[in-house]
């Protein structure tokens, strides 16, 4: 699914972001990449989003070099994409309906098939009770479930997370872990830039471990 070889990436003052990084992620796994502040998690994700572009190395996505990609390509490949946000970036005049049907409407799906991949998704998230609230009325930890239903409701490939847990107590986000693990188990590729190294050793996933741009660790959470 995704192939780092070799790849850097140097921003125009000067800064290094990444830094010769290889690593390979299969199809189905579920993986996190951690490290502190500053460490490359975030230039890793915009690079595979095409927000960025490899200053060095090769980038390959489902087979798809994004060292090179065009301007034009980028809407297909995020199709294949969901992201998650540490604050999930709902829009709180919708709701819980419209919010996960946005990028549905966005690529010209009709009513009936948007209203059942929206049911579908959220009661993957065990939220079908809730469609026609608002982002408002719901706790913290639902608000996030909105967000990652949103995220796979166009059935990505590749389902990325940044910090998802970031905002949320410990038992909150072990939840949300497991709707995490839900998803990975019907096939999609989960990755996921976490901190919380405890939360992650409960995973016991693969974890890749950064540090100031470079790959210091890659294996099982101990």
């Amino acid at each position: 699914m995704i192939q780092f070889e070799q790849v850097g990436k140097r921003y125009a003052n000067g800064h290094v972001g990444l830094h010769e990084l290889s690593f390979h992620v299969r199809t189905g796994e579920f993986v996190f990449i951690t490290g502190h502040s500053g460490a490359g998690k975030s230039t890793l994700l915009r690079l595979l989003l095409a927000m960025e572009r490899p200053t060095s190395g090769k980038l390959l996505l489902a087979g798809q070099d994004l060292s090179g990609i065009t301007t034009a390509q980028i809407p297909f490949l995020r199709r294949q994409i969901g992201v998650v946000f540490q604050n999930h970036q709902l829009l709180f005049d919708r709701t819980v309906f419209d919010n996960v049907a946005l990028p549905l409407q966005i690529l010209g799906l009709d009513k009936v098939e948007i209203a059942r991949r929206v049911r579908a998704a959220l009661e993957q998230v065990s939220l079908q009770d809730k469609i026609r609230q608002y982002p408002g009325d719901l706790s913290t930890g639902q608000q996030q479930r909105v967000g990652i239903a949103r995220a796979v409701v166009h059935q990505p490939a590749l389902l990325l997370a940044d910090e998802p847990t970031g905002n949320l107590d410990p038992r909150l986000a072990a939840e949300i872990m497991g709707v995490f693990e839900d998803i990975n188990r019907h096939g999609t590729t989960v990755l996921i830039a976490s901190h919380d190294l405890a939360l992650i050793a409960r995973m016991r996933q693969r974890m890749i471990t950064l540090q100031r741009g470079r790959l210091i660790g890659d294996g099982e959470a101990a």
